[in-house]
């Protein structure tokens, strides 16, 4: 089969696209031909640094979607022909993938290859961090960073199916007409912290509910200053740079700290079927439209 392989850490130049040997699936492992692979900020991060396995040559990318063509000892929940996306197996970016059977979700036959691939990665982040990281609820406010993103239109889009609203905070005009079309109440056009102002005002100088801090550490520490009481600000983005230092003593308004990485995010097989399930159900309804911009 063919797959694209790094085999030195770099830049773009460094993906390759070579003959790699085909493997049949293990106890548990279903074989997969991949018919969509997603792409992420994360995958160009393991390209310069390096996978999460500590592994060169590798084969990059985490999530996809495909139909399986073989099934290994065990495995009963799924069988030849069926349609499955898959989050967090590292060598998506392949005409084939052997992956444990227990990291699958069953695709609906209403929802493309490509849409499925789309949302496993940033789609159940976006989820988890409104459902159970920084839970929103109708009539709370709140400010997505980097609102035209991948990640920032699928977080505004839950926001709002969930009743919230969103203030989304760009960098330029022309994404700021992209959150707008998104779903966003408000964008804001800023770079480091001038969003604050703004912010503050369009909510009666009383902040968000809740930040989603998708921006860097630029960000962070004026992010702060638009909670309001007893609020959250959850912060991702690890390959966006150093973490920031914080002095608990120096937190505003008995605000709350987040940082929820992917694994928190799907810490069994049951988290993550409830999580995709509910993705692909908002799709299937209108509710979450990946790409709509």
């Amino acid at each position: 089969m063919r797959a694209i392989v790094v085999e030195q850490l770099g830049g773009p130049e460094v993906l390759r696209v070579l003959e790699r040997p085909t493997r049949q699936p293990g106890p548990g492992e279903i074989r997969v031909d991949v018919a969509a692979a997603g792409v992420n900020f994360m995958d160009t991060g393991a390209r310069r640094l390096g996978p999460a396995t500590g592994e060169v040559p590798f084969v990059p990318g985490v999530e996809g979607a495909g139909r399986v063509n073989a099934v290994g000892p065990g495995v009963t929940e799924f069988a030849v022909g069926d349609r499955v996306a898959w989050v967090y197996a590292y060598g998506s970016y392949a005409e084939q993938l052997v992956l444990p059977a227990a990291d699958a979700v069953p695709v609906p036959d209403e929802i493309s290859d490509e849409v499925a691939a789309s949302v496993m990665m940033q789609g159940i982040t976006a989820h988890h961090f409104v459902t159970a990281a920084a839970v929103v609820t109708p009539g709370q406010v709140t400010l997505v960073h980097a609102a035209a993103g991948g990640l920032g239109q699928l977080l505004t889009q839950l926001i709002k199916a969930r009743g919230g609203r969103v203030i989304g905070v760009v960098s330029t005009s022309e994404k700021a007409d992209i959150a707008r079309r998104t779903g966003a109440d408000h964008a804001v056009v800023s770079t480091g912290a001038g969003f604050v102002d703004p912010v503050l005002e369009l909510t009666d100088g009383q902040g968000v509910h809740a930040v989603f801090g998708g921006a860097g550490e630029a960000t962070f520490h004026a992010s702060m200053r638009v909670v309001r009481r007893n609020g959250t600000l959850l912060y991702y983005g690890a390959f966006l740079g150093a973490a920031p230092v914080v002095n608990l003593r120096e937190l505003p308004n008995s605000i709350k700290l987040c940082y929820p990485v992917f694994r928190d995010h799907i810490p069994t097989r049951e988290a993550l079927l409830a999580h995709s399930a509910d993705l692909f159900a908002l799709i299937q309804r209108g509710a979450l439209r990946p790409g709509s911009a």
